[in-house]
């Protein structure tokens, strides 16, 4: 049995906001009109992006019907990648740690940086 480190536990704690996020941003609608649209308040797709709340599957649904989307979920052996990357993380020094953490902030800002808008 996988045993999940700390980053897969904070991707799955976080993937029903992100993936509300990218539906927004796919089809240019505000927090409040996807909410009007599945009948929801506000706050509660709000909460779901910000991570303070886990939506059921079918509330996840329908908000992504209300912007004529669906997920499909494809089941795949667990890949222990980023657990390793954890363990390897976890072994090094404090100054490393903060090496490493401006090097990530660094790529990831480039990368946004770089994205068409």
């Amino acid at each position: 049995m996988a045993v999940r480190g700390p980053k897969r536990t904070r991707d799955a704690q976080a993937f029903a906001g992100n993936l509300l996020k990218l539906a927004r941003t796919k089809t240019g609608v505000s927090q409040a009109e996807l909410a009007r649209r599945a009948g929801v308040p506000a706050s509660t797709v709000s909460k779901i992006e910000n991570g303070q709340r886990q939506p059921s599957f079918p509330l996840l649904d329908r908000l992504l019907a209300a912007v004529d989307l669906e997920m499909r979920a494809r089941l795949e052996p667990y890949d222990d990648h980023d657990d390793v990357l954890d363990a390897r993380y976890a072994a090094v020094g404090p100054e490393q740690r903060a090496r490493l953490d401006a090097q990530h902030d660094a790529m990831v800002e480039a990368f946004t940086d770089a994205r068409p808008v």
